[in-house]
């Protein structure tokens, strides 16, 4: 199977997602809308709406411009090579989170072992379904598994800080990518209208805040009103109609209060002046900042903490949540690594 090949199905597989997303029919549409109703009884926080979302934003990107124009930045994607087999460990935060590691290690045209989250397996499996069936080539380059990863030459493996070291016990003696937690922010200059107000908060709430690309953390100018932005988020205050979000809200509340700590109450959200970066499930955490550089800086120094920055000068407000293909977590190159595993000759 060329490259040619991959990208076309990729994208026949793209076309079959925003077909069932807009109602069109087809013959996967049903079972695909069954399953998106269905994962609430795996994750409560994965309800339709959010499923939908994750759904969304894979099917935007999958079309062949965009594959082309990511796979023409690898010439060695056209190059002939053995191809071998990459364990993925993906996790289970966020619907789907494991999609571009999938995309990707088909794309470059390896095999992929993938462990799947207990909490995301179903969805992922069934589009590596519609794949093999849109090509009967990938049957035997695809293979799921809830056990344990073995016969594998690659890791790729995603998780949290405390996983991540038993990642690299075990995985440490293979060609790696090992990914820990990582936390989004936003940098607000003062000049946002109302409107990037309001997109802003899509970062923020989308799926509860549970994905690494959520804002979960706030830069003001010094002097700003904090009153300003949560005026334009009304829209999404039925977040705490939610039993789990609202139990994290009263839980949280409850800790403040018994503490005695500082903090702003929106009725659907906590708003905790804090310099943590990781904040819980309902609560964002905010900082003033004085000096434009000094901020800079600051994120500079915390590179290793944040997956994207959001702002003016940064990834357009509401659009944190929709990355573009070239857009790698931890802004580590995947295809770069595994193109270098495969002219290294690894099988």
């Amino acid at each position: 199977m060329n490259l040619e090949e991959r990208i076309n199905s990729f994208s026949d597989l793209g076309d079959i997602l925003r077909n069932t997303l807009e109602g069109k029919g087809g013959s996967y549409e049903e079972h695909l809308n069954n399953l998106v109703v269905s994962q609430e009884k795996y994750n409560q926080f994965f309800t339709p709406l959010n499923v939908r979302m994750a759904v969304k934003a894979i099917a935007d990107e999958l079309t062949y411009d965009n594959l082309k124009q990511w796979t023409d930045a690898y010439p060695a994607l056209s190059e002939p090579f053995k191809p071998y087999k990459t364990g993925v460990i993906m996790a289970g935060n966020i619907p789907l989170v494991g999609f571009h590691d999938f995309l990707s290690v088909l794309i470059s045209g390896n095999n992929i072992i993938a462990k799947t989250s207990s909490k995301d397996a179903e969805l992922i499996v069934y589009l590596g379904e519609i794949l093999c069936s849109l090509n009967p080539g990938f049957r035997e380059k695809i293979s799921f598994t809830d056990g344990l990863l073995k016969d594998f030459d690659a890791v790729i493996a995603t998780g949290s800080d405390n996983s991540s070291r038993y990642f690299e016990y075990y995985f440490g003696k293979y060609p790696h990518i090992i990914r820990k937690n990582r936390n989004s922010i936003a940098v607000i200059e003062g000049s946002e209208t109302d409107s990037e107000l309001e997109n802003l908060g899509t970062d923020v709430f989308s799926y509860f805040g549970l994905g690494c690309r959520n804002v979960s953390k706030v830069y003001l100018p010094e002097g700003y009103n904090i009153h300003t932005f949560i005026k334009n988020w009304d829209r999404y205050s039925d977040v705490i109609n939610h039993s789990k979000y609202a139990n994290n809200y009263e839980y949280n509340m409850a800790v403040y209060l018994v503490n005695k700590e500082n903090f702003l109450d929106t009725g659907y959200l906590l708003l905790k002046e804090s310099p943590r970066l990781s904040s819980p499930v309902s609560v964002l955490y905010y900082e003033f900042y004085n000096s434009e550089d000094r901020l800079s800086s600051l994120i500079i120094n915390l590179q290793e903490k944040i997956q994207c920055v959001c702002g003016k000068k940064y990834i357009t407000f509401g659009k944190a949540q929709f990355p573009k293909l070239w857009d790698y977590a931890d802004n580590i190159d995947t295809l770069d690594f595994l193109l270098k595993k495969n002219l290294s000759g690894i099988m």
